[in-house]
């Protein structure tokens, strides 16, 4: 048996007692408004020190709750000499409480599911004053917080040091699918299967109809594509009318058609997956293919070796007249569709690693809040 079981069958035979916060802390908010980087003490904010000021408030350790915003309800530690901004309220342990104890319970509780309100949620002390908290004797108190302070620690090791491994094996990934890529798509220039042809002989050089600022909207039907959410989340929208419309009457790529940044990162691609999407004219575009001689696929991966002839100063383009005199081989169909299959396992590998890598980590945090949930779990005394 733990020392931990042995104190809790010695000292809370019948379960323990649950109080509400504000029997064991007072719950205030903080008053310091200002934003100044300047001062020799900091000034704690909703995730940290935002701040510097030239007069401490306190100077002692105490727990602090944002109040309001997007980190409404994160919780953290405050030691030292210091000041509170007026978005946090502090939470200040009084009587014989252990506060990195009450600290873990308040982690435990999640505080941000009282958060209130919509654009900006907020967090009430009235609210926080309110939670009942188990509150085993003092020696109870302590032998968890030396468990949760080690395991803590162990979980943090933990995950920067599978972090390191995965980063370290996700490079090697990358390298090795870099060599045979170029392995693979380099050819004798006096192989007779291999042929070498200008982009603009497969295929014309497109993008879609121009769409203006006042047409798009924050929230709507079909996502518009910019550069700078080219390959990611889309942050703009416009009507499925205009799309339908656009769509119908001017260049839009094919499903699987290869499109190509023109601008910002030069020769990012995206395989288009046939989805109700629109892309911005210009900076996205794409060849119209003829995959008689070139298969789409086979155009993605041979873009990732091209050194693109751009053009500008300090703003660089990929204009449509270089990408069509742009020269790339290619072998028959069959061998091309051989190279596709091989490249394909190697970006598997590598997106599979990628993808691990957080939920490899987010198993890790999930196993310490499960180990952290069950060491704050008590049976309530009657």
């Amino acid at each position: 048996m733990s020392k931990l079981q042995e104190l809790i069958k010695e000292l809370c035979p019948d379960g323990v007692e649950f109080k509400k916060l504000e029997e064991v802390c007072e719950i205030f908010s903080g008053k310091n408004k200002q934003k100044k980087e300047q001062g020799k003490y900091p000034v704690y904010g909703s995730t940290g020190i935002i701040a510097y000021c030239d007069n401490y408030q306190y100077d002692k350790e105490q727990l602090l709750i944002a109040r309001v915003g997007a980190n409404a309800g994160f919780i953290h530690i405050a030691n030292g000499k210091y000041d509170v901004s007026d978005n946090t309220l502090i939470v200040d342990v009084i009587g014989t409480c252990n506060s990195i104890y009450i600290y873990y319970v308040l982690v435990n509780s999640n505080i941000n599911r009282y958060s209130k309100g919509g654009g900006q949620p907020l967090v009430t002390a009235s609210d926080i004053k309110k939670i009942e908290i188990p509150l085993p004797p003092l020696e109870i108190q302590n032998e968890i917080v030396r468990i949760l302070d080690t395991f803590t620690s162990h979980t943090a090791e933990l995950q920067a040091e599978l972090q390191a491994e995965l980063q370290a094996e996700l490079q090697a990934r990358k390298e090795q699918y870099e060599y045979y890529r170029n392995k693979l798509l380099t050819f004798d220039e006096n192989d007779e299967r291999v042929k070498w042809i200008k982009l603009g002989e497969i295929g014309n050089t497109c993008m879609c109809k121009r769409i203006m600022k006042h047409q798009t909207s924050d929230i709507g039907e079909v996502p518009f594509f910019k550069i700078g959410t080219f390959g990611k989340e889309a942050d703009a929208f416009i009507s499925y009318e205009l799309y339908d419309e656009y769509k119908n009457k001017y260049s839009f790529p094919r499903k699987g058609e290869i499109l190509i940044s023109a601008s910002g990162t030069i020769g990012r691609t995206v395989i288009y997956d046939g989805q109700d999407a629109y892309f911005q004219d210009s900076n996205i575009i794409w060849i119209q293919n003829d995959e008689s001689k070139v298969l789409n696929k086979y155009l993605y991966y041979y873009y990732q070796i091209i050194e693109w002839n751009v053009e500008g100063g300090t703003i660089k383009r990929l204009y449509n007249t270089n990408l069509s005199k742009t020269i790339i081989a290619y072998p028959p169909l069959s061998e091309q569709q051989r190279i596709i299959s091989i490249l394909d396992k190697f970006e598997s590998l590598v997106n599979d690693l990628s993808e691990g890598l957080p939920a490899e980590i987010a198993a890790v945090q999930e196993q310490y809040e499960y180990y952290r949930n069950k060491l704050l779990t008590f049976k309530r005394k009657s």
